[in-house]
């Protein structure tokens, strides 16, 4: 399937916030459908000056207000009849955080058949009974499906597969008001649609209008629910099919949607030790912890067994037994020690030496910003928390933290501006590198990882040697790298003895990728990236801490 999608939004009478989202949404440079659910004559003159403004828009008009389905059933079909793949729809009301809209195009890209769906992250400004209402569709979306794949039913930030959505459309009587969205959700997943959703702030503005009615909605959603728990019923042979035999989709074992391992109860009580018992009784009480671990990660024990075979046969390490994979996994649950105790401002505890100090004040000073790569070897934390001690730097680092969502979220609680600088991506394109752009332009840095395969098993990788056979490397590092056209270095932090040293290598002065050479120009670069991770990896052979068989095609 082509990925060839657009914006849709349905409104009615928001004209006070409409051109404010339409400008947020040019940068995208999509075509735009903006249908007018029966608006007042105020808000059809802003419309039609929008219209007149940018060519991207293709403004629809209802001449009777006819709910909100009514407006996104209509968008939807008129952008599928000319050809569009996927509607990426989005409220008129300024809720929705349009940054985010990056992210949905690249998972719909990844993902072509599946519904992106976005998963609301309130702030203090919800009506706390609009919140604790939405727990019952939850609860009920959940029985209807027989399946907790869909978190939200009723955010209207969400790409919808127009093929899918159009058919359905076409065979059955969909709702037309604020029941549309988690109706066309419910009987989009009995169809066998699979669902991915990605967090997504969502604020109600001061003096924001809604039409939400308490009484008559909720009503219609009442008799909704009770239409959808009767259609499970008749569906309940073919669902519970599906859980027995799922779609090859929803079990796939990507790094990326691994269930991470361990509580957030037990990760808590590893801070509060830290804490309140200090550094040296937190590294002993990791002991019990990595053999707990070591015992029950079978996976992660295999995986980290089969890298230090490679180490071996390099002559890195002198053996491979139970003993050096078990001190593997002990140097990784250090590290996030060390992390820790770096983000609470710990760091005069720790050692850090930086060599090449020199270098990176050079690219600091020179008012243009840099892109880092770095890897899962060492303790990259470690030399981002040093660096940002320089007052007015500002580092922002590309992660995948719904990954590790349990630790992430320690350390916030830790330290409440750990989480100001990371950028949650899937995907680099031309839409990943508007957001960085503007961030590079001031000075800033940005730190990414190259040594993990994009969230999608479908992703741009590219196949170097690596530790002795081929190794898939994400292009998206290198791509992003062109885009913004600015130096690159490669960054690694090893512990060494008793604290770190900080490697800090350039790269390029630019990233160049003709068209007619792209292939080849990617494999270059990737390459030389893998070696010199290969070098630092035989320099120390347990901090690489990819434990999954990253050979595996």
């Amino acid at each position: 399937m082509q990925f060839n999608p657009c914006f849709l939004i349905p409104i009615f009478n928001h004209h006070a916030t409409i051109g404010d989202t339409v400008e947020k949404l040019t940068q995208y440079q999509l075509p735009i459908f903006i249908v007018d659910d029966g608006s007042n004559a105020e808000t059809q003159k802003v419309l039609a000056a929008l219209a007149m403004r940018y060519n991207s828009i293709h403004l629809l008009r209802l001449p009777v207000n006819g709910g909100k389905g009514a407006a996104v059933i209509h968008g939807m079909l008129q952008a599928y009849q000319l050809g569009f793949s996927h509607a990426l729809q989005i409220d008129a009301d300024g809720q929705h955080h349009i940054p985010d809209a990056a992210r949905f195009l690249a998972e719909g890209a990844l993902h072509p058949d599946s519904v992106i769906c976005g998963q609301p992250i309130y702030d203090d400004t919800v009506p706390k009974g609009r919140l604790y209402g939405r727990y019952v569709t939850h609860f009920w979306v959940w029985v209807e499906t027989l399946s907790f794949a869909i978190k939200d039913s009723m955010c209207g930030f969400r790409l919808y597969p127009l093929a899918a959505s159009c058919a359905l459309i076409d065979d059955v009587e969909l709702p037309k008001r604020m029941d549309f969205d988690t109706a066309i959700a419910v009987r989009l997943a009995w169809r066998g649609v699979q669902f991915i959703n990605i967090p997504t702030r969502v604020i109600y503005p001061d003096n924001g209008l809604s039409h939400f009615n308490m009484w008559h909605d909720n009503v219609r959603i009442t008799k909704m629910h009770t239409r959808l728990c009767c259609g499970m019923l008749l569906r309940l042979p073919c669902l519970l099919w599906r859980k027995v035999f799922p779609h090859p989709a929803a079990t796939q074992q990507h790094w990326s949607k691994r269930k991470e391992r361990g509580s957030s109860l037990g990760l808590r009580a590893l801070v509060m030790s830290y804490r309140f018992l200090g550094k040296r009784v937190a590294t002993v009480l990791l002991y019990p912890v990595v053999a707990y671990f070591y015992i029950t990660g079978t996976k992660a024990r295999r995986a980290s067994q089969a890298y230090l075979k490679r180490m071996h046969t390099l002559g890195a390490i002198p053996n491979v037994g139970w003993s050096m994979s078990f001190l593997h996994m002990l140097a990784f649950a250090q590290s996030g020690l060390d992390k820790l105790s770096a983000w609470v401002g710990h760091m005069a505890n720790e050692t850090v030496d930086f060599p090449n100090r020199a270098a990176l004040e050079q690219v600091l000073t020179s008012g243009k910003g840099a892109l880092l790569i770095g890897s899962h070897l060492g303790n990259l934390e470690m030399s981002r928390a040093l660096a940002v001690q320089r007052p007015g730097t500002v580092i922002n680092a590309v992660v995948y933290t719904d990954h590790a969502q349990h630790f992430n979220q320690m350390l916030t609680e830790a330290n409440a501006a750990f989480n100001i600088n990371l950028v949650q991506v899937s995907n680099f394109g031309v839409a990943t590198a508007i957001l960085f752009q503007e961030k590079i332009d001031r000075g800033e840095l940005i730190v990414i990882v190259g040594d993990r395969t994009p969230p999608a098993e479908n992703g741009r990788v590219s196949y170097v040697d690596f530790l002795g056979s081929p190794a898939p490397f994400a292009q998206g590092p290198m791509i992003l790298a062109s885009l913004l056209a600015c130096p690159v270095y490669l960054l690694f932090c090893l512990r060494e003895d008793s604290g770190y040293r900080v490697h800090f290598e350039h790269f390029a002065d630019r990233v160049q990728l003709p068209r007619k050479t792209r292939e080849s120009s990617l494999q270059l670069y990737i390459q030389r990236y893998a070696e010199r991770l290969q070098a630092y990896c035989v320099k120390a052979p347990l901090q690489w801490f990819n434990f999954y068989d990253f050979w595996q095609k």
